[in-house]
């Protein structure tokens, strides 16, 4: 893309106050009606100043891609609901706007309205990041709420014989969602089942809501081909409903599960999954630091002729030894296919092979009899059976338990945001 079609503040930490603060540094976006891209990362705007902005950015009707992350830093919770409506009201009258970018700003309960408001509004959206955002499980309904909606009103433009595009992307890490919000998640990707890339790393979310998720939610995602929940809590309850799901993501390329606590049974079980050759399209495979044992990765080493175009995998972090005739396998495997994409001339900036094994753990197995084997098995197919009901109930305790947190009094000028905002149309 040519310089003419990106118009970037990004990273210059200017405190842009008012619309006098702003003027000077914009004269070039005026002037530019063939803009595709604007970056105002890295400075932070106040309401004087993001009122000014909008009224120029409601102009750019090519503009593709909005970059909003980090721009509230310093500023008061009550400036930010002006502001963010502001520029999300501008946004919305973009028709080509497919790209939004809101990271490391503050969204929780007392500013998430507008947010909300644009989220269930913006058809042409085809991929959100909101990384850092300070949700919480409460707020994070509300966005995944708003998501739904949004599913709802690209199907009724595409009745209408309007060309909509699917919801692609949803990057949503380091936000808290916990739990509480999964049954609110779930319903999300089960609207919208041509998402493609999904990262919600780092978000407190236990086996059960993992669960949930990926039962009632990531199961109908079948054109993924990111997912990315590295930094949550899986256990093997987590990992069986992993394995359960994993052989409808045909396109699947990446999987990140790292520092999920997979367990032990929760590795063979995702090992046997990738065995029945149903992901030939995967390439890299995060595991670190899950506490997969020998048999685990035995399991892995196994299912390399199924994933033919497998390049990466992590296992740092895990139980076995590095000597292991498994590990040896892969590392093989894994250097004939780098030695053969060299041969063909392949980006040499690709990822290959296994990473340093340099904090494994001892693994001390002992031979379990036929009957304590026999007796686990059935143990684990009761548990998969209660599963979804523990999860359910799990969800629900904890949706009630954050309710009862969210103050009964909303700010009323919040509210009166949100009400322009809906009356708002594209």
């Amino acid at each position: 893309m040519s310089d003419k079609m990106i118009f970037s503040l990004e990273g210059k930490g200017l405190k842009l106050d008012t619309a006098e603060d702003l003027e000077p540094h914009i004269k070039e976006l005026k002037e530019n009606d063939d803009v595709k891209e604007v970056h105002f990362l890295g400075n932070t705007l106040g309401i004087g100043a993001s009122e000014a902005l909008a009224k120029v950015l409601e102009t750019k009707k090519k503009l593709q891609v909005a970059n909003f992350a980090d721009v509230f830093t310093g500023r008061l919770l009550s400036e930010i609901p002006p502001a963010l409506s502001a520029l999300l009201t501008s946004l919305l009258t973009l028709p080509e706007l497919y790209t939004v970018n809101l990271s490391d700003n503050a969204f929780g309960l007392n500013t998430q309205a507008p947010l909300v408001d644009f989220l269930s509004q913006h058809t042409p959206l085809r991929h959100l990041i909101l990384n850092n955002n300070g949700l919480g499980p409460a707020a994070g309904v509300l966005i995944a709420d708003a998501l739904t909606a949004l599913a709802e009103k690209k199907e009724t433009a595409r009745k209408d014989g309007k060309e909509v595009p699917e919801l692609e992307t949803v990057i949503c890490g380091r936000n808290r969602l916990e739990n509480g919000s999964m049954g609110a998640w779930a319903k999300t990707y089960a609207a919208h089942k041509g998402v493609k890339e999904i990262k919600m790393v780092q978000n407190g979310i236990r086996q059960e809501g993992i669960t949930h998720l990926l039962t009632n939610g990531l199961s109908h995602a079948s054109n993924l081909s990111v997912l990315d929940l590295q930094d949550n809590t899986f256990t093997a309850t987590g990992a069986k409903a992993l394995s359960n799901v994993v052989g409808g993501w045909t396109e699947l390329k990446e999987l990140g599960v790292g520092d999920c606590l997979l367990s032990g049974r929760g590795g063979i079980a995702l090992a046997t999954a990738l065995q029945k050759g149903k992901n030939q399209k995967l390439e890299v495979l995060r595991l670190q630091y899950n506490d997969i044992n020998a048999k685990g990765i035995a399991g892995l080493a196994s299912a390399h002729n199924v994933l033919p175009v497998l390049r990466r995998v992590e296992l740092n972090g895990n139980k076995f030894s590095e000597d292991d005739e498994s590990i040896a396998m892969l590392r093989e495997v894994l250097q004939k296919r780098q030695d053969a994409a060299d041969k063909e001339g392949e980006d040499d900036d690709e990822y290959w092979g296994l990473d340093e094994l340099d904090e494994l753990e001892s693994e001390e197995e002992e031979e379990e009899s036929e009957e304590e084997e026999l007796k686990r098995a059935s143990e684990e197919e009761e548990e998969g059976v209660e599963v979804e009901e523990r999860a359910a109930r799990q969800i629900a305790a904890d949706q009630e338990a954050e309710e009862q947190n969210v103050p009964q009094e909303k700010d009323k000028k919040v509210e009166e945001l949100a009400e322009q905002l809906a009356k708002t149309q594209i």
